[in-house]
């Protein structure tokens, strides 16, 4: 074999391993989690809020619906603190929707993410997390008791039987509204941050018809 062959067939020894071991480590790092949806599949589906009680990262007892979600415009995604593939990015999603949206968040615009893994992720454990995504203020990270925050995924649709296998999912609506935009896979941050635009001019548009209509009540 003559010196130039011999150096092909050690690149292409070469780079099989390469190949092989990229695989190997693919398949490890997202082991037990749904990694098929990458891009984003929107989607419109009701929803129901559960009447349970919830903890915050602060360790404030709350109701999702009646002090995060009523009257505002929400940005809710499901993570838990001790995943390393799917959660970092969809935390990471929102926290670029939060920078995009700017002083609205706290104000008009909420953003929620509920843990769905309770019997870990206490509020301190969600505190800790949250310091890597969160910017300011106008975030809620959730947990509580198992079947509070069981009865309140599934409410919304995003109960998994088995939370080490969930889906990338992120939902955005109008706290006014029953039926909301589920966004699965990873999502473009302008997408939501454009979703939530079209959400606010929708009320915009909503709020100036009614006082045109009161006006020209007799």
């Amino acid at each position: 074999m003559n010196r130039f062959a011999h150096r092909g067939l050690l690149t292409f020894c070469l780079l099989a391993i390469g190949i092989g071991q990229a695989l190997a480590h693919s398949t490890d790092e997202h082991s037990g989690h749904d990694m098929t949806s990458k891009k984003a599949s929107p989607e419109t589906a009701p929803i129901k809020f559960a009447d349970v009680a919830l903890l915050d990262q602060d360790g404030k007892v709350v109701s999702l619906e009646k002090d995060l979600v009523s009257n505002k415009i929400v940005v809710m995604g499901f993570i838990y603190t001790s995943c390393t593939t799917v959660c970092p990015v969809v935390s990471s999603i929102m926290g670029k929707v939060q920078k995009q949206l700017g002083a609205r968040v706290g104000t008009e615009v909420q953003l929620v993410s509920i843990s769905i893994d309770p019997q870990r992720d206490d509020p301190k454990r969600l505190n800790d997390y949250a310091r890597t995504f969160q910017q300011g203020p106008g975030w809620s990270w959730l947990t509580g008791s198992p079947q509070s925050v069981n009865a309140t995924l599934k409410g919304l649709g995003a109960y998994s039987g088995d939370f080490k296998n969930h889906s990338p999912l992120i939902l955005v609506g109008d706290g006014n509204n029953r039926f909301w935009t589920r966004y699965y896979g990873f999502t473009d941050p302008t997408e939501l941050a454009r979703a939530v635009e079209r959400l606010s001019g929708e009320r915009n548009t909503h709020a100036k018809h009614t006082a045109i209509a009161m006006e020209h009540q007799p």
